[in-house]
């Protein structure tokens, strides 16, 4: 028999809300969470990435909050993500559901001007998606008060808990009522988590389904790929990077990202850049241009590893292997999400055959590696169609930049305004004494 939404007990304008965006049944992670986060539970949820862990705990906030009265700078619901791109992707999926009781959300983190976030607080928002950083400078300044928060959620709560992230989080989640309620997501829950889960839980529940009998069929394939060396390493990649569907590679520089980006659009195969030196209308940009087509790879650091979701990313390539398995899982999360298919490849040079291999080991993967070229089959099977180049303009030459008239401008022999330096000889030239180096002459020398 199939679990409907209002069989675990989602109220009817909420099932409505998501019929209309063509969510009809819930996956294992909503099937099991949903009864105890309803029913106003602290919980812990566990999932694979791709598993539908952001409608899991949604719902709850948003049916929480059905009757709240909505106050200037003080928000009933928080949730909090560790990047930008997640906290935005988050509130694409609360917005639809909290519409259905007239909910204002607002999405803040660092990066862009604080005004407008200023603007939705003082107006009154009820459910905030916040990232660490910039929440608590909004709380220094006195611009936002935690106090009237009836239900918070943490998402990827493991990345939430290390890198820098727990002190923040920790005062962030002190800042919010004892009596409220508390939800932890993540595919993993390990690290500091444990020292969240004993502070701010109450009685908290626990559910996994990232295996046994309630883990989606398997539809991502893994591939590990030996190269002989940089230049294999290099074909290999560009062939990866070359057929028609969307594909994201992994590097561990923004320096290389952005060069290999640069690299792949100059070779006619459009590709963007995402990673933590860009602002954030350039990431905006950029995600953009992958949604639609217009750039079909996106070359990123870590920072997509975790909560950049766009459809039909057919292929993941880890170009540099990541550090630990915990970043190898979430960057292959990227690709065979919701029970799409997809295949994530791992290029290694010979120097990373041993790491790599104890890499995949604590990850769980099984897989064989392949010693390849460019051209080789299994390569050539998993690119397929090879799409049309698509080589970028040629850029404008810039203007000329207009000569100086005769006889003008500084340290020009002739003209000038009449006067002679102090203690020069009546006649001597009036160009001041020559400097080492190029001599700078018109605009040049401003």
């Amino acid at each position: 028999m199939t679990t409907s939404f209002a069989d675990l007990g989602v109220p009817a304008p909420l099932v409505a809300a998501l019929n209309d965006n063509e969510i009809t049944a819930p996956f294992p992670i909503q099937i099991r969470t949903l009864p105890d986060t309803l029913a106003g539970r602290d919980v812990l949820g566990r999932g694979k990435t791709g598993s539908g862990k952001t409608l899991a705990f949604s719902i709850p906030l948003v049916a929480r909050l059905a009757d709240v009265r909505r106050r200037p700078n003080r928000p009933s619901g928080l949730v909090l993500a560790p990047t930008r791109e997640l906290a935005t992707q988050i509130t694409e999926t609360v917005k639809p559901l909290a519409a259905a009781y007239g909910l204002k959300v607002t999405t803040i983190f660092g990066g862009v001007s604080q005004s407008r976030q200023e603007t939705a607080l003082n107006g009154g928002v009820d459910i905030v998606v916040a990232c660490p950083g910039r929440l608590e400078d909004l709380m220094k300044q006195r611009l936002i008060s935690l106090d009237a928060v009836q239900i918070t959620v943490l998402d990827e709560a493991d990345h939430m808990a290390d890198l820098g992230f727990l002190p923040g989080v920790t005062r962030i989640l002190a800042a919010t009522p004892a009596t409220g309620q508390r939800l932890l997501f993540s595919a993993t829950l390990d690290n500091g988590v444990d020292k969240l889960v004993r502070r701010f839980l109450h009685d908290p529940v626990s559910h996994a389904v990232d295996d046994g009998k309630d883990a989606p069929p398997p539809a991502m394939t893994h591939h590990v790929f030996h190269v002989a060396g940089a230049q294999d390493k290099k074909d290999l990649v560009h062939r990866l990077a070359s057929g028609t569907g969307r594909r994201i590679l992994f590097m561990r520089t923004k320096h290389q990202a952005r060069k290999l980006a640069k690299q792949l659009t100059e070779a006619g195969i459009p590709s963007v850049d995402l990673h933590g030196n860009l602002s954030q209308p350039a990431r905006d940009r950029n995600l953009a241009a992958f949604s639609t087509g217009e750039a079909r790879v996106l070359v990123a650091t870590d920072i997509a590893a975790r909560g950049v979701h766009v459809d039909e990313v057919e292929l993941v390539v880890h170009v540099d292997p990541p550090a630990e398995h915990k970043a190898y899982l979430h960057r292959s999360g990227r690709t065979a999400r919701a029970g799409s298919a997809g295949d994530v490849v791992t290029v290694v040079l010979p120097e990373q055959r041993k790491d790599t291999q104890v890499l995949l080991r604590r990850a769980g993967i099984t897989v064989a590696p392949q010693l390849v070229g460019a051209d080789s089959t299994p390569v050539q099977a998993l690119v397929g169609e090879v799409a049309p180049l698509r080589m970028p303009a040629p850029k404008a030459a810039p203007p000329a930049r207009p000569a100086s008239p005769k006889g003008q401008g500084r340290g020009s022999g002739g003209g000038g305004n009449g006067r002679r330096r102090r203690g020069a000889a009546p006649g001597a030239s009036q160009r001041p004494a020559r400097r080492s180096g190029p001599r700078r002459t018109g605009a040049d020398a401003r």
